[in-house]
């Protein structure tokens, strides 16, 4: 780590490597917007599931990867594992963003990926079966991220505050970690210079090979956190708990339905709030309020016994269920009016 970093407080290193990734981050893509490279690299052409009717670049992976990758070695070092598979995922999606993967192949590199980080770096003292089970719910992270990525601003919007909670809590935590803390800031802060271009109306959309680093980041990243008991094993759950509860209701509703759950569609919850009529930039907002109220609740329950740490999941699991129904109720309220009419 860079010697300047170790005499400033804290709060201010995680300030400033925020906002140093954001800029490198706004400035690449910028570049490949005003080059025309991005529209060349990749370009996600609408269908009849899209919720957008023009073509728009699929390049914020290359500003946040390589901004949160040499942030990482520079100054997490660490963290070099997950460092080096976020861009072997990376430079596997954008062949699959630029001319289509096979769903196998894909699938393979996300498992190779996830296995190597609990089988080079385990939790002595937990059983190979519960690490198993681990290893399984970050590949289903890395995938459901991905999922999640097709409306202005939402998975950027996940990326700044969820990464954000892990800084904090990474510095506030029982056994503070500081070197995961500036990795979360630098990734944290790539993804807020990737929103100056994804925010409605967006110019620039994730695409595979920031979707799925940043979903295998989430997942490592709060795996690395609970093996140097940094927080408990539900804290990165909760953290990124609005993408991973849509994206498993929705996912265990086309498995009951007999659908294939890795073709694109458009019933997500967010997907149904933009259509019914919320739009893209309301859909976001109230999403982010949704992620901070999680996020400090989180943080929150990390200085406070077991008992009461579960009880706010368990509680939050609700406040996500009643949200999950609302939507359900004012979906079926838009189909019916586009019946009747």
């Amino acid at each position: 780590m860079p010697m300047q970093l170790l005499t400033l407080p804290p709060w201010t290193t995680v300030a400033l490597i925020a906002f140093a990734a954001a800029s490198a981050c706004a400035a690449i893509l910028w570049v490949l917007l005003k080059t025309g490279i991005a529209w060349r690299l990749a370009t996600d052409v609408p269908n009849d599931r899209s919720l957008h009717v023009a073509p728009i670049p699929r390049v914020g992976g290359w500003g946040i990867v390589p901004v949160g990758i040499i942030a990482t070695l520079l100054l997490a070092p660490s963290l070099w594992y997950a460092a080096a598979a976020t861009a072997l995922l990376a430079a596997i999606s954008q062949i699959d963003d630029r001319r289509g993967l096979p769903a196998r192949v894909r699938f393979v590199a996300h498992l190779l990926a996830v296995a190597g980080l609990v089988l080079l770096f385990p939790k002595y003292g937990v059983p190979w079966w519960a690490l198993a089970i681990l290893a399984f719910l970050m590949l289903w992270l890395v995938n459901l991220y991905n999922f999640m990525d097709g409306s202005d601003g939402m998975a950027g919007g996940m990326a700044l505050f969820g990464f954000a909670g892990y800084a904090i809590a990474a510095l506030l935590g029982d056994h503070p970690l500081p070197a995961l803390a500036w990795s979360s800031a630098a990734i944290c802060g790539a993804a807020l210079g990737f929103l100056l271009f994804n925010f409605h109306p967006a110019r620039i959309f994730l695409g595979d090979a920031g979707s799925v680093s940043l979903g295998f980041l989430a997942g490592a990243l709060g795996y690395w956190g609970w093996r140097a008991e940094t927080w408990p094993i539900w804290f990165p759950a909760l953290v990124f708990s609005p993408f991973i509860a849509d994206a498993s209701v929705t996912l265990l509703r086309r498995l009951l339905r007999g659908e294939k759950f890795w073709q694109p569609h458009r019933e997500h919850y967010y997907q149904r709030m933009v259509r019914s009529g919320s739009g893209h930039a309301r859909t976001a907002l109230t999403w982010y309020v949704l992620m901070v109220v999680g996020i400090m609740l989180a943080v929150y329950a990390l200085g406070h016994c077991a008992a009461f740490q579960w009880s706010a999941v368990a509680g939050w699991c609700v406040v996500l269920c009643i949200g999950g129904v609302l939507v359900d109720a004012r979906w079926r309220r838009f189909q019916s009016t586009l019946s009747d009419n």
